[in-house]
């Protein structure tokens, strides 16, 4: 059965081995660590709104392959509507966790990614990829997997490929081929919904040529995979969540990013959709770009969408009505629609891969991503200028100084200011803070790759002398005007 709930995927989580670290400390349980028990709870939504009559059209679907009900998040994407469902659901994740869920997310992509790859290498070489690559997707439907994507290297020296590095690990890479699977060794960084999942899609982080053919490497490992350490990369938070669990402090939910270091691990053929096919590599980092870029706007839309409401209970928390502050909210809105607006335009314009996976229109999708890199950053400003200085200078004694006994009330007392309880206004305060620099802050500017990056195929996908031949038939101009010479 496709369709696991929550109970399922905490105890497939708890029989993993475990092989994540954080503050030097081996994390025994995700499930119930401080660390990691957030990212674990916002991933355990997924399978409650599966389970939702509500939000199951959303969460759910049928297999392609099967015709059986499946979680969303293990589906072939085959049409504009598939692509504007993925939006739907990660605004509706956004909204319900105010934070990422990389396992649900990018693992996603990258399977429907590899599936129009393997097609393209099996013409070329008379390979059976997709094959392969079909009957890991069966299993992960069959087992509803939560599946973390991973692409980003340490990449070491930017200005060198990865072969001419000092250290040739700062790429992920394959060191040996042999009969019945390869041997990896490298690092993975910044990896969103790790200690979440069960699974691991790895895909090469560029496009390379053939004298960095062992870096062009895609495969699927499970998380806990031999020779594979985790280290949790630290956030704003994290003394919070490790002094307590009252809600006080931050949400529920939350994102960890994780750094992957491979030594040897290795990796059966079953699971290698990639192994040195450098050429595939620039369509590859193609497809994955414009389907990422294109929804990603409805994350930071669905975080805006919190921001509103965060920033509305503040103004009203202070005594306010929040209609002061409406130019201001209209404006955060705005910005949420013009990410979720573009994200959905790349969608529907896009187009189908001939193995039938498909893939949003490249110009649309990384000019949304200039604008994810600049827009949620004025809407987090907003969120901070309505809030006032309680929210902007995290000007707020900590749980424990709140509930002590001796000054607990004092405390209360001058902390009250609205209507609503001292409490009540310190945890709408907390959760501004959090969503503006906080949990809330990562993955705007360089989640998905970088805007200088998605300015270059905006100015390679422009027909900019298409656009002059317009301007010349509208005036009857037939006279050449060439471009100067420097």
């Amino acid at each position: 059965m496709g369709i696991k709930n929550r109970e399922q995927y905490l105890e497939a989580l708890r029989n993993m081995t475990p092989n994540i670290y954080k503050f030097g400390e081996l994390i025994e349980d995700v499930t119930t660590h401080p660390a990691t028990k957030r990212v674990v709870e916002s991933h355990a939504l997924n399978f409650d709104a599966s389970n939702d009559q509500n939000l199951e059209k959303i969460y759910t679907t049928n297999s392609f392959f099967t015709g059986e009900k499946i979680h969303r998040w293990n589906s072939m994407m085959l049409s504009s509507e598939d692509l504007i469902v993925n939006m739907k659901m990660k605004r509706q994740n956004f909204r319900r966790t105010g934070s990422c869920t990389g396992g649900v997310c990018v693992g996603w992509n990258a399977l429907n990614v590899m599936w129009a790859i393997t097609q393209e290498i099996d013409k070329e070489y008379g390979s059976e990829l997709q094959e392969r690559l079909k009957k890991w997707i069966l299993h992960s439907q069959e087992k509803g997997l939560i599946v973390a994507g991973a692409l980003t290297d340490a990449k070491g020296d930017r200005s060198l490929k990865p072969s001419k590095q000092s250290n040739l690990d700062a790429n992920l890479r394959i060191v040996e081929v042999k009969e019945d699977g390869i041997v990896i060794r490298g690092a993975k960084l910044m990896i969103a919904g790790t200690a979440a999942s069960q699974e691991i899609f790895i895909l090469p982080g560029g496009n390379y040529r053939e004298e960095d053919k062992n870096y062009a490497l895609a495969c699927v490992i499970p998380r806990d995979i031999e020779g594979l350490t985790i280290i949790e990369a630290t956030h704003p938070s994290d003394r919070r969540d490790l002094e307590n669990s009252s809600g006080y402090e931050v949400p529920d939910t939350g994102i960890t990013q994780g750094l992957l270091f491979f030594e040897n691990v290795f990796v059966p053929n079953e699971r290698v959709f990639m192994s040195g096919e450098y050429k595939y590599t620039s369509n590859l980092i193609q497809y994955f770009t414009a389907n990422y870029r294109a929804c990603i706007g409805a994350c930071v839309s669905g975080q805006g969408d919190v921001m509103i409401g965060a920033s509305t209970l503040m103004a009203r928390a202070n005594g306010l009505s929040s209609k002061t502050f409406m130019d201001k909210l209209v404006n955060m809105s705005i910005n949420n629609q013009i990410t979720y607006g573009l994200g959905a335009g790349a969608c529907a314009i896009g187009t189908k891969h001939i193995s039938g996976a498909f893939f949003a229109d490249p110009q649309t999708a990384h000019t949304n991503k200039v604008m994810v890199a600049t827009l949620p950053y004025e809407t987090k400003r907003l969120t901070q200028e309505i809030g006032g200085g309680l929210v902007e200078t995290g000007c707020m004694p900590s749980y424990t100084d709140f509930t002590n006994p001796k000054y607990g009330e004092m405390i209360k007392k001058y902390y009250k200011a609205g209507k609503c309880s001292a409490e009540t206004r310190y945890k709408i305060a907390r959760l501004s803070e959090w969503l503006t620099i906080g949990g809330g802050v990562p993955g705007c500017m360089h989640g998905g790759g970088s805007p200088d990056g998605a300015r270059l195929v905006v100015r390679f996908t422009t027909p900019f002398e298409e656009y002059v031949d317009y301007a010349k038939k509208l005036m009857n101009i037939e006279e050449d005007v060439p471009e100067p010479k420097k």
